[in-house]
């Protein structure tokens, strides 16, 4: 009987951690956490390393910087800093709210474990600090597949594919570490950015999927249908489409805008309908595609439907849905309403919706309908990043008969080349180092046979 009031106060202590544990849980009150755990240290009942950790996870869903300072200094005062898992939970707040904060933390604290380095390269990573990122990567005691997946996803994000395929190829042949699905996706998304390489690469780590037995679950089927379908392998991009058990909109999008860059335009409008019919809501990407479609294969009407329902889905039209719709109406011969499509536009045109209707105009040799933009062109444009719409510009005026303006233009662009040319340093030794790194790409087998894209489905 003796035991009875300690076991009372365990329970006590017990029902704190598991009300605040729900608490953390519940998306329906995030500040309920917190309110519980003052009520507890109001009321002098002992807290420990659960409720701290409970307490610090609803807390960092509030996206508030004062109360993570609150409850770092309560931790201090507990002295619960030495206790690694409390002060890495703090350290993830810190990463999302305050990464400078968390870059001291991060230096004071005693002891650390995979969980904190990993943290800390995922806030360099989010910063976009990858070199720093990388350097901590490199001087970490252990690493685990999270730690791969991190570092990988990091280069993949800041464009540099190459070397988030190196570090593939050493994370599996150098490190022994066997990856997961999500560093998969990592991968497979980069290579869907590199071209020929990038597909070569792609279907070895689509063979490495096939031969582990992996599901096929969405980020991976989404990858590598973009991978394929931006490769040009609609076959192979149709196929892991298909085999797909659940398929969300960036599936579905995916697979439009790779059918409508290879020139299936009609197949492109097809997916789309049936997307539609699967109850999937497109977004702003999915209409791109769609009129990009719309736009190459010249199907007028399609177009204005297509364009009208973007608004009825909830969203606004951006810059390149009017710029696909000024360049299907501009190919159709229709250049005043192109030109009337400009200058309604609820959002200011830039030089891609300007060129689409300057390329139209070009296309039916109309220089009088073109003049009307070109001076608004030339005063947005610059050699260095537009040298092809200087050349379309350019050729308007040849078709005008305007030969000066047209020698002035192709001047500027002829000195912008002189100049880049006498700037441009290639290093060529790191090239073919880096054309060598691919050879470990032969390694998987593909998991389906090469496909042309003469045929779609």
């Amino acid at each position: 009987m003796k035991h009875l009031p300690v076991l009372s106060f365990v329970r006590r202590w017990s029902s704190w951690a598991l009300a605040i544990k729900k608490a953390s849980s519940s998306s329906s009150s995030p500040t309920k956490a917190m309110h519980l755990f003052s009520k507890m240290h109001r009321n002098g009942v002992p807290i420990d390393t659960f409720c701290v950790l409970f307490t610090l996870k609803s807390s960092t869903h509030l996206q508030s910087l004062p109360i993570i300072h609150h409850l770092h200094a309560q931790i201090i005062k507990l002295g619960f800093t030495s206790q690694v898992h409390v002060a890495t939970c703090l350290l993830n707040a810190y990463v999302l709210l305050s990464f400078i904060d968390a870059c001291i933390l991060f230096d004071e604290m005693p002891q650390k474990n995979i969980v904190t380095w990993n943290t800390m390269i995922f806030g360099y990573s989010r910063s976009g600090d990858i070199n720093k990122a990388r350097e901590l990567f490199e001087k970490m005691p252990d690493r685990d597949t999270v730690s791969w997946s991190s570092i990988i996803s990091a280069y993949t994000n800041v464009g540099s594919y190459m070397s988030s395929l190196y570090l593939f190829r050493r994370m599996l042949f150098v490190e022994g570490t066997k990856p997961d699905q999500v560093t998969a996706g990592a991968v497979l998304s980069g290579c869907a950015h590199m071209g020929c390489v990038g597909l070569l690469a792609g279907k070895s780590v689509h063979g490495y999927v096939v031969k582990n037995g992996w599901e096929l679950n969405v980020e991976i089927g989404a990858a590598l249908v973009n991978m394929y379908a931006k490769g040009g392998v609609l076959r192979n991009a149709a196929m892991v489409f298909e085999l797909m058990g659940e398929r969300d909109v960036r599936s579905w999008t995916f697979m439009i805008c790779g059918a409508a860059r290879c020139g299936f335009n009609r197949e492109a409008l097809a997916v789309f309908e049936k997307m539609q019919m699967d109850g999937i809501k497109p977004d702003e990407l999915t209409f791109t595609g769609v009129l990009t479609a719309c736009a190459h294969g010249g199907f007028v009407e399609e177009g204005r439907r297509y364009f009208k329902m973007i608004e009825e889905c909830g969203l606004e039209p951006r810059v390149q849905h009017y710029s696909c719709l000024v360049y299907l109406i501009g190919k159709s011969g229709m250049l005043e309403e192109a030109y009337e499509i400009i200058k309604t536009m609820r959002v200011e045109p830039t030089v891609v919706v300007l060129g689409s209707f300057l390329s139209a105009c070009k296309e039916h040799r109309q220089f009088e309908i073109a003049e009307r933009v070109i001076e608004q062109v030339l005063r947005m444009a610059n050699p260095k990043n537009d040298g092809g719409l200087y050349s379309l510009m350019a050729d308007l005026y040849v078709i005008g008969g305007k030969f000066e303006e047209a020698e002035r233009l192709k001047k500027l662009m002829r000195n912008e080349q002189l100049r880049q040319a006498k700037e441009l340093n290639l290093d060529t030794k790191n090239g073919l180092s880096d054309s060598l790194e691919l050879g470990w790409v032969r390694s998987f087998p593909c998991p389906m046979a090469e496909a042309t894209t003469t045929s779609f489905w």
